[in-house]
């Protein structure tokens, strides 16, 4: 009997494209990775990803190859079009803890030789400025409110807290600042990002995506060389683009609703875990469920979710219950939000036409009036941009600003988001909307929510506590 061997194909001795095709060959070879791998070489992995993956489109085997880009000092508008993409991995340059400086945002191409150029360089370096005089004020206060501990350096003292005072400064940052992101992912997830790229509406994420491409295919070169734009997401975007600018009614709505949610879904879940551990059709034991009397149903949810642990992660049945909700929420906040890349999530472009909030912090360190007045001059800046185009408008929008965002996922994403944005160290735009989205959910299905591990404190408080306007 052969025996059991587990081993690491290493990208340091093989390239992508040889691992992709040595994972891809075993469907059909009984020889061992290694022995495969032996007997490749970099242009019979390209000659057979041109054959299988381009030439009959299976695209699969791409996914064994695996790549790490890094991008630098790209708009923190353009990293959402880098982000999103479920299936892939990435790590951000933080607004909580590191600073800006005054020259750290880009210019959009758009603007090349535009009479509004001036004006908006003015506007971004007017509130870079904000951002760089309230740091010391709301610094001040911080260090007030929580005083070094014995022994403590300064520098041990400022990193301990630093996130507290910049987390309230952040909100001044506009969404031309540059920023710095890590991806990795597989090389069909790449080519699909390359794409959607390419197909862009702004200038700036079309040249990130042709440096993307050139890059990718210095490690795979047959994988990434036909991604192309694609004239689908071009038209499509262009032309609801422009049904969009109709300037629809912007409704006053709760900046948390709960528009759709399954009725049944407790029972789902519950006869889900019963399905999978039984032998019955799913119709009998959705049946058995509902039969039972709230006593019995109450002990089933204490079986499926009663023992987990703060890290444990709840079983997959629970995705078979699932909620829509339209949001709003500030800029900074959905930085955030769109990192739970399990939901399906439609956000709008960036306005100012939502409002903004206000921290709490910002006012106490009597750098209120600075801050109104920054965030006045974006959108009066926006609107003028807006007349131009609505899409290069997004880049003067300052993280303070609200945006809306529907947002579908099932009841498993849900005990992952409000659990982890809800503690703490969490910052307090997303806290809020944890606790706001864990309020609904648990109005509508309080069986299976009450073994949520949250905090204790409510969506009011942290609105009292934290902000003087959200």
């Amino acid at each position: 009997m052969p025996e059991r061997d587990i081993y690491l194909l290493s990208p340091r001795s093989l390239s992508p494209e040889t691992i992709a095709v040595a994972f891809a060959k075993t469907s059909r070879s009984p020889e061992s990775f290694r022995d495969i791998a032996a007997e490749l070489s970099d242009d019979k992995s390209a000659q057979f990803h041109e054959k299988w993956v381009v030439g009959y489109g299976h695209a699969s085997v791409a996914e064994h190859a695996i790549l790490h880009i890094a991008f630098e000092n790209v708009s923190r508008l353009a990293i959402e079009s880098i982000e999103g993409n479920r299936l892939a991995s990435y790590t951000e340059k933080s607004t909580r803890y590191q600073r800006w400086g005054p020259d750290d945002f880009t210019i959009p191409p758009e603007l090349d030789d535009h009479p509004l150029r001036a004006e908006f360089v003015d506007t971004i370096r007017l509130l870079f400025k904000a951002y760089a005089d309230s740091l010391d004020p709301v610094r001040t206060l911080i260090f007030e409110r929580f005083p070094r501990r014995e022994n403590e350096k300064d520098e041990a003292w400022d990193r301990r807290i630093r996130s507290k005072y910049v987390d309230v400064c952040r909100f001044l940052l506009p969404a031309a600042a540059l920023a710095n992101v890590g991806m990795t992912a597989n090389a069909r997830v790449i080519e699909n990002t390359v794409r959607k790229m390419l197909s862009h509406e702004l200038a700036e994420v079309r040249e990130i995506g042709a440096k993307m491409k050139e890059v990718a295919k210095g490690e795979t070169p047959t994988l990434v060389k036909y991604a192309d734009a694609v004239p689908y997401l071009v038209e499509t975007t262009k032309e609801f683009g422009e049904l969009g600018t109709r300037e629809l009614e912007i409704g006053n709505c709760e900046w948390c609703s709960l528009i759709d949610y399954d009725r049944n879904g407790e029972n789902k879940v519950l006869a889900a875990a019963l399905y999978r551990f039984g032998q019955m059709p799913f119709v009998d034991a959705l049946s058995y469920v509902e039969s039972l009397d709230n006593e019995a149903r109450v002990g089933l949810a204490e079986s499926l979710l009663g023992r987990l642990g703060r890290y444990d992660v709840p079983l997959r049945e629970l995705e078979y219950c699932t909620y829509t909700f339209d949001l709003v929420m500030d800029q900074g906040a959905y930085a955030e939000f769109k990192r739970h890349r399990m939901m399906t999530q439609t956000p709008q472009r960036l306005t100012t036409r939502l409002g903004y909030a206000t921290p709490r912090l910002m006012a106490e360190a009597g750098f209120g009036s600075q801050y109104e007045a920054a965030m006045d001059a974006a959108s009066e800046m926006y609107e003028k941009l807006h007349r131009f185009d609505p899409a290069v408008a997004q880049y003067v929008v300052p993280n303070g600003f609200n945006r809306r965002v529907l947002a579908q996922f099932n009841l498993r994403e849900a005990y992952a988001f409000c659990q982890l944005r809800s503690a703490a160290n969490a910052h307090f735009s997303i806290r809020r909307v944890a606790q706001r989205i864990y309020e609904e959910v648990n109005r509508v299905h309080p069986l299976l929510t009450k073994h949520m591990k949250l905090p204790e404190e409510s969506c009011q408080g942290i609105e009292e506590g934290y902000f003087t306007k959200a």
